[in-house]
């Protein structure tokens, strides 16, 4: 999680960085074929920042979407933990009767053990990987509609800069005032149910 807020907070801050950048530009006039730049002071610019964190976690798509993730992670769990005891009852029965097969027999049981072994292997690495997909996705989802609501937020509400504040992260001091965190996770919340309520195409 901290890694995803730290993506977070640099995605953010290089595009309202940019976006301030291009603002100052367009109101430059250069003349005579000389470049100006328009100051800004650190006192002019409005801060504020937001608990990652936090806002991932009471933000409703995320909450309902890992839950579904681990639904379908117990599902995975319990079809590969009955896969597993019926593999092991048959290496169990092998070992009870090999005593009473030829060797072609015995051999050819355990060729067939060791494949059943390897395609078990192979599907508990694919579920894995479904999961670790399902995951990437999610945060990536995440993290868009995070990016896209602070954008628009920081357009309506005049800020120049939304800052990722997380604990031993970048920002070590900010007034409590600057805090937008709530505000954020009720608007993505209330965005996000506007959407759940649009009519399916």
């Amino acid at each position: 999680m901290k890694k995803l807020s730290k993506v977070l907070g640099v995605l953010g801050i290089a595009t309202l960085l940019f976006s301030a950048c291009n603002k100052s530009g367009s109101n430059a006039t250069p003349s005579s074929g000389e470049e100006t730049t328009a100051e800004v002071s650190i006192s002019d610019l409005n801060i504020a920042y937001i608990l990652t964190d936090s806002v991932i976690a009471n933000f409703d798509f995320f909450k309902e979407q890992s839950g579904l993730i681990t639904e379908k992670g117990k599902k995975f769990e319990e079809e590969l933990g009955s896969r597993s005891r019926g593999f092991q009852q048959e290496v169990s029965n092998f070992e009870q009767t090999a005593n009473s097969m030829t060797p072609n027999q015995a051999r050819a049981k355990q060729e067939d053990l060791m494949t059943k072994e390897r395609n078990l292997v192979t599907y508990r690495d694919n579920l894995m990987q479904e999961l670790q997909a399902d995951e990437s996705k999610l945060y990536s989802d995440v993290i868009d509609q995070i990016q896209e609501f602070l954008t628009e937020y920081a357009e309506e509400n005049d800020l120049e800069m939304i800052l990722s504040y997380t604990r031993g992260g970048a920002v070590w001091y900010s007034k409590k005032s600057l805090d937008i965190t709530d505000k954020v996770t009720e608007g993505l919340n209330a965005k996000y149910a506007a959407k759940k309520a649009e009519p399916s195409k």
